[in-house]
């Protein structure tokens, strides 16, 4: 991989883009992935769903509670606390993640706010060590206050792509971020639940509670301290905006430069096209994500333990197969590798839907096929994406990315949900799901990518 890019008419030059500096920016992946493996995916809803039910007068472990929590007055079950935290906290990112990147823009030191970010997210998920007993509410603000700081320091994070490479580098630049991303989520999961496994005891549920709340504490010391990597090794490149802003009040220009963005971006109706297509194939893929564990558990009546060796199985294997994706890429061109993986993704479906029941190694097999396109086609639709911004806006275009990545994630579980009401099936709930990656195919197969990328003032890599 060339150590430096040339620079073109319609891009900056990326002068400090050396291998350090990209070793830097993965590693900001390896560092924020803890929080997404070891709390989002696996510990917190099930840790923060149990204090809450002691909050609501319930005995720790018991099967069932009748009782509720009250939080601001409003009567909740215990069970849909959590779900209601995820959908305020989707809320609350829609509104702050435009803003976080049009600050980032206009900044002469982004990489301090990447740290501000991290850290207050990473320091957020430590706190969760003062979640004993029934504080309930104190679990709930420390996951908002994480995960909005997660969503706004990938939003400034991935701003630093565009500079780190030039057309023909970003796909195996963002797609190493992310192997290397699932490689850590993967290791730190691994050795929480080795030591879930090693110290529980049976019969003993506050044991159980206490280890999963120190295995959410261990992903925000994780986070924390893998973050002074990249804080030290990446180097700032202020845009023009920035340079033009001088030393003029940041976060007030901010909203100001996000106001004319929204007001400028229907020059651009190709970079919002496919904004569209992701929304729409990238709320599927997220969707199999979150409710993979429930149709192992409710259709195909597998065990536990099943479930988290797949989970592991898919976080490693998505390393390689981000790299791999990445490699044919280079190949063929990264909007035809996402097209692919669209069609992958589609067989994916059709094979879940034909699993039998309380069969764990075809589980676990179509686990491993998960993993294999997931990094890649996430990846890859990250670095196209960074094809179709207009330069010095970065950190704004890649706010509303980050929009369509987390705010929109309710529609394929709403679909999913619909259609098990009204056919008490699990299988064709999943089946609805096609619908997810045919038009998002459909959608994305339609960009003419090479002229969208031109029209946002962006030079084509050689192959698309």
């Amino acid at each position: 991989m060339a150590e430096t890019v040339a620079p073109t008419v319609a891009e900056p030059a990326q002068p400090g883009s050396t291998r350090r500096e990209r070793t830097g920016w993965y590693f900001y992946d390896w560092a924020n992935s803890a929080f997404q493996t070891t709390v989002i995916t696996v510990f917190l809803g099930p840790f923060l769903t149990t204090v809450t039910k002691l909050a609501a007068g319930c005995e720790l472990g018991a099967d069932s509670c009748d009782g509720y929590v009250h939080p601001l007055g409003i009567r909740v079950s215990p069970g849909s606390y959590y779900p209601y935290l995820v959908s305020l906290s989707v809320l609350l990112t829609v509104f702050v993640l435009p803003v976080i990147g049009a600050v980032a823009d206009r900044s002469m030191h982004k990489k301090r706010l990447l740290g501000v970010a991290a850290f207050i997210g990473a320091g957020a998920t430590i706190a969760f060590a003062f979640v004993t007993g029934e504080r309930y509410l104190l679990g709930g603000a420390l996951f908002l206050i994480a995960n909005i700081a997660f969503g706004a320091a990938i939003v400034v994070y991935n701003s630093f792509l565009p500079q780190l490479g030039g057309p023909d580098d970003r796909d195996s630049i963002s797609s190493r971020g992310w192997a290397v991303g699932y490689l850590g989520g993967g290791l730190l999961l691994a050795l929480n639940l080795v030591a879930v496994s090693m110290l529980s005891e049976e019969g003993n549920p506050q044991r159980t509670l206490d280890l999963a709340r120190w295995s959410i504490v261990s992903a925000g010391v994780w986070w924390a301290a893998f973050t002074l990597l990249p804080l030290r090794w990446l180097r700032e490149h202020p845009t023009a905006e920035a340079l033009h802003a001088g030393g003029g009040n940041v976060l007030t220009d901010g909203f100001r430069q996000l106001g004319r963005t929204l007001r400028e971006i229907r020059a651009y109706p190709l970079t919002l096209f496919f904004l569209l297509a992701f929304l729409v194939f990238n709320d599927g893929i997220q969707t199999v994500i979150t409710l993979a564990s429930q149709y192992g558990t409710e259709e195909l009546r597998l065990e536990q333990s099943t479930l988290i060796v797949t989970i592991l199985l898919v976080q490693f294997l998505a390393f390689g197969g981000a790299l791999a994706l990445g490699a044919l890429a280079r190949r063929i061109g990264a909007w035809k590798t996402v097209l692919l993986s669209l069609v992958l993704w589609t067989a994916v479906i059709v094979a879940a839907f034909r699993l039998p029941a309380e069969a764990p190694l075809p589980f676990m097999i179509l686990g491993g096929c998960i993993g294999l396109v997931l990094g890649g086609s996430q990846a890859l639709s990250r670095s196209l994406f960074s094809q179709l911004i207009p330069a010095g806006k970065e950190g704004e275009y890649y706010g509303f990315y980050e929009i369509s990545d987390k705010g929109t994630s309710w529609l394929g579980p709403l679909a999913f949900g619909l259609v098990f009401q009204l056919t008490a099936s699990y299988r064709v709930g999943l089946v609805s799901l096609l619908i997810f990656f045919v038009v998002g195919f459909a959608l994305l197969a339609a960009v003419p990518m090479r002229r969208a990328i031109v029209a946002a003032g962006n030079t084509p890599p050689r192959v698309l």
